[in-house]
């Protein structure tokens, strides 16, 4: 069966190619795929993250024919990662717009998420696969959308009213990219990250339904 392989970064110039075309037998998952001697030799000593049609996951996964899988690499060149928290600090738009300036940007999009409607919000997470899981998304938007830069804060405990829960900075060339990649990793780290909200109104607290996350 043919499957597509998408290149990121360095794996991309040591490649010389954004994609590969691959021939795998029936019934073979992704890590059948890392083996592939072209693929194999391409990915030889990074640590990457995987996603099979545009959702992640692990070695494991099976591949269907036309299925596209993309290597992500570390970012910035496998320099530091991405800036990301999951603390009960105050959240800093400025000192999150600090972490994604780059001389490459023309362009900086933010975005805030805040408490409204109630006196406040209380939040829990799973603070260690919460912090995983935004680090996954922050990473894949950056090589996705060839942004400069992106960061995210999420806050637990409570949250008054009007202050931000969450935060979201992102530079790029252009704005947009920056515009796409600011919406992405919102949007996904509101469906996938594992963090729980209550709303408290006249002392009264109650949980906030919430949506199954995706799995991959």
């Amino acid at each position: 069966m043919h499957v597509r392989i998408r290149l990121f970064a360095m794996l991309r110039e040591r490649a010389g190619t954004a994609e590969l075309e691959l021939e795998l037998p029936e019934g073979a998952r992704v890590r059948d795929a890392l083996a592939a001697p072209p693929v194999a030799a391409l990915a030889a000593g990074l640590p990457l993250v995987l996603a099979v049609n545009r959702e992640y996951a692990d070695d494991d996964a099976p591949l269907a024919p036309g299925d596209e899988l993309a290597l992500v690499p570390p970012v910035s060149g496998g320099a530091a990662a991405p800036h990301v928290a999951v603390s009960d600090a105050p959240l800093s738009l400025d000192g999150l717009v600090a972490r994604v300036r780059d001389p490459r940007a023309g362009a900086v999009v933010t975005f805030a998420g805040v408490t409204r409607d109630v006196d406040a919000l209380v939040y829990e997470a799973y603070t260690e696969m919460a912090l995983e899981q935004i680090a996954a998304i922050v990473a894949e938007a950056i090589a996705s959308h060839g942004l400069c830069a992106a960061a995210a804060e999420h806050r637990i405990g409570a949250v008054p009213l009007s202050e931000p829960s969450v935060l979201v900075a992102v530079s790029a060339p252009h704005r947009p990219e920056a515009f796409l990649g600011a919406r992405e990793i919102i949007d996904r780290i509101k469906a996938a990250a594992p963090i729980w909200k209550q709303e408290v109104e006249g002392g009264e607290a109650s949980w906030v339904a919430g949506t199954r996350p995706p799995t991959g």
